[in-house]
């Protein structure tokens, strides 16, 4: 498979079946999917209400996107993008901050590392919910999916914050066991990380600061086994991650609460796909012989994106019908273009 077999496209309540079989797909740790089904519902209608929104500036929209496979129409993939997160409800992390220990009486001076409770990535925009059936993660399919969400921003900026964060799943077992929480969160909430996860999905996060702790937490008092985790990626994530920093993105010390997952973080437009993007004139034609490009709708709420040929030729971007038909736009439609050096 490549990936201009599959088209990306505004996901809603119709798709309901098919977010259900990603979900038990993904397994334990994929926090944005720990959700029953009526969550399930609930978070495709406000992805649909989302796309239909007239809005101008960035709000509590929530836009999920599915991959789908364009010759049988199956969905096989997602990905979503957070209006805004850090208002309600709090976006809990912790930073973990080095400090200095010394004493000249006893000729002793070293650093130690703290975990603080923060709450500092408020009116940032969010990116996650990176998934891909592993039978359609060959060809560069993971990274189209990946770079549309910036395609998807760059149809309507001013709906998105200037900063974008991504949480990225930390270290769990097959089993859903998180040596970071079994040494640390447990202690504090007296409850499996299931439970925490599922609660942290679907609740206002009251409980986080009713039962995390308010002061640092010496890592060095951590077992091994929960220090070695700390800002480490499952190993499911390790491409994410590097799609992320790819982009830009940033990793400064800031973990999640729960598996000690990393934080990563860029501004909006300083983001590569972003910034290298060209908002274009749609001419349905015949090509020139040329690489692929990414080419999104340049209308959010009909936002669709692919991978074809597209010739770009001042403020036009030549397409085949067929690339339009998958778009499903005509010629004198506005379309976003990114044509990298290694598009796919």
């Amino acid at each position: 498979m490549s990936a201009n077999h599959y088209v990306i496209r505004a996901m809603g309540t119709r798709d309901f079946e098919s977010l259900r079989r990603l979900r038990d797909l993904a397994g334990p740790g994929f926090t944005s999917l720990s959700v029953n089904d009526q969550m399930l519902r609930e978070r495709l209608a406000l992805s649909e209400s989302s796309f239909a929104s007239r809005t101008v500036i960035p709000g509590k929209e929530r836009y999920t996107l599915a991959l789908e496979h364009r010759a049988t129409g199956e969905v096989v993939g997602l990905a979503a993008v957070k209006s805004t997160v850090g208002d309600v409800p709090p976006f809990f992390n912790f930073r973990v901050l080095q400090i200095a220990q010394s004493s000249f009486a006893a000729q002793r001076r070293f650093d130690m590392e703290v975990l603080i409770l923060v709450n500092e990535f408020t009116n940032c925009t969010e990116v996650g919910s990176l998934f891909v059936h592993p039978d359609h993660r060959a060809g560069g399919v993971g990274r189209m999916m990946a770079q549309s969400r910036y395609l998807l921003m760059k149809s309507a900026p001013q709906r998105f914050n200037p900063i974008v964060v991504s949480e990225l799943r930390g270290v769990v077992d097959e089993d859903g066991v998180s040596p970071f929480w079994e040494y640390l969160g447990r202690h504090f909430f007296r409850m499996e990380f299931k439970e925490a996860d599922q609660l942290s999905a679907t609740s206002d996060n009251q409980f986080i600061l009713d039962l995390m702790p308010k002061y640092p937490i010496y890592v060095d008092l951590l077992p091994e086994a929960a220090r070695a985790v700390i800002g480490k990626t499952h190993p499911h994530g390790v491409g994410a991650r590097k799609l992320l920093e790819w982009e830009g993105f940033r990793y400064d010390r800031v973990v999640d609460i729960f598996e000690g997952g990393p934080l990563v973080s860029a501004a909006r437009d300083s983001i590569r796909t972003f910034r290298e993007a060209q908002v274009l004139t749609a001419d349905i034609a015949t090509p020139v012989a040329v690489g692929h490009a990414l080419v999104a709708t340049g209308d959010l709420g009909d936002f669709r994106c692919t991978s074809a040929p597209v010739a770009i030729a001042g403020d036009f971007a030549h397409m085949t019908a067929q690339t339009a038909d998958a778009l499903q736009i005509r010629t004198g439609d506005q379309v976003i273009v990114w044509r990298g050096a290694d598009a796919h």
